[in-house]
């Protein structure tokens, strides 16, 4: 069985380690560890009796939901199954342009959608040695052209807070490219892993700015990542020709539903934001101990390691020894077998990463 490019693949592991998938203890996937939602759950179950009709096309009642999550009139919201499938069709626009600028390490999937569409990709590597670019690492980069190019006839795509590092990038440090891009797609899948007084997130601006998209995800906050479900915020005018790109019923009764519930679920969201930092922090602290491994700090769910050994061979290690599957970044080719990333999990799991890290060195 290939060795997967994303995280999540227990089918893969199970393999590896000779156990069932559900003896796997999957540090892989950035998954919250204290979901789905009881909410969600009833949700779903109260429209099995509704699996018999089609989902209304337009997904009225899911996009009046998120459009009060939202304080946005509904015409700008667009749901789709899982912010992937929006993202190919972001891809799909991007690529209309003269090229795309990705910060890199990038996410796997941007390459798979702006190579589907065969979009002209420029590549602005951070520095992951240089600790100063913790909290504004755009501003230290070099995405404005030398004099006399211009990019108002390129697109710029990014992650916020980035993967795989888990650094949260200022709203103020993103605006400027408001202004150079023709079209800005920011992916904000881990925003929601922060309280409302932390987050840095561009939303409230997508009204003021025509060339603004942001993609959000439901599943990794609210551990519904099998139902496939995200939502894109942008022009009403960018999203009616998004919908003539896809299939009808891009998403399910069930998840239409669950998200319905969960995004109306205040009581999880709060203790999703209490439960966080200090489980990150146990986390990050005990990597930090373990001879060979660095952690990076990190506002997301995950932890990007830097290692001495090869994770590779480490992820086997832990896999066939211990039934734990971490996260190795040979998909991040700026990366390598050089870091490794994990979830941050419940206190027991934790500890149990750890002590398995620290026996295996």
């Amino acid at each position: 069985m290939r060795q997967p490019a994303h995280g999540g693949n227990l089918a893969w592991a199970a393999a590896l380690a000779g156990c069932p998938p559900d003896a796997i203890v999957d540090f892989s996937a950035s998954i919250s560890p204290l979901g789905p939602p009881n909410s969600a759950i009833a949700a779903i179950v109260s429209q099995f009796g509704n699996l018999r009709h089609y989902p209304d096309p337009e997904y009225s009642e899911l996009r009046l939901a998120l459009s009060h999550f939202h304080q946005l009139p509904p015409e700008w919201i667009l749901p789709g199954n899982g912010s992937a499938e929006l993202l190919t069709l972001a891809g799909r626009e991007l690529s209309q342009l003269a090229a795309t600028t990705l910060i890199t390490p990038a996410f796997g999937d941007y390459y798979r959608t702006l190579m589907a569409y065969k979009a002209k990709v420029l590549e602005f590597p951070v520095d992951l040695t240089d600790h100063s670019y913790l909290s504004s690492v755009i501003s230290h980069l070099s995405l404005v052209p030398n004099e006399g190019q211009m990019t108002k006839d390129k697109g710029l795509l990014l992650n916020n807070p980035h993967n795989p590092t888990g650094k949260l990038f200022s709203r103020e440090s993103i605006l400027p490219y408001l202004e150079q891009f023709a079209l800005v797609v920011v992916d904000e899948a881990f925003m929601d892993f922060l309280p409302p007084d932390e987050e840095q997130s561009l939303i409230s601006l997508v009204q003021e700015h025509a060339n603004l998209v942001v993609l959000r995800s439901l599943t990794k906050f609210y551990s519904l990542p099998g139902l496939r479900l995200g939502y894109a915020i942008a022009h009403p005018d960018r999203l009616s020709q998004w919908q003539l790109w896809r299939d009808p019923w891009p998403v399910n009764t069930l998840a239409a539903a669950a998200a319905i519930a969960a995004i109306e679920d205040r009581e999880f969201q709060q203790q999703t934001w209490l439960w966080l930092p200090p489980a990150r922090n146990q986390l990050f602290q005990g990597l930090a101990t373990i001879p060979g491994l660095q952690p990076a700090t990190s506002a997301a769910n995950f932890l990007l390691v830097k290692s001495q050994h090869s994770p590779t061979q480490l992820q086997q290690k832990l896999l066939k020894q211990h039934q734990i599957l971490i996260r190795d970044c040979l998909s991040f080719k700026e990366l390598g077998d050089r870091f490794f990333r994990v979830a941050v999990k419940s206190e027991s799991d934790n500890q149990r990463l750890l002590t398995a890290l620290a026996s295996s060195g």
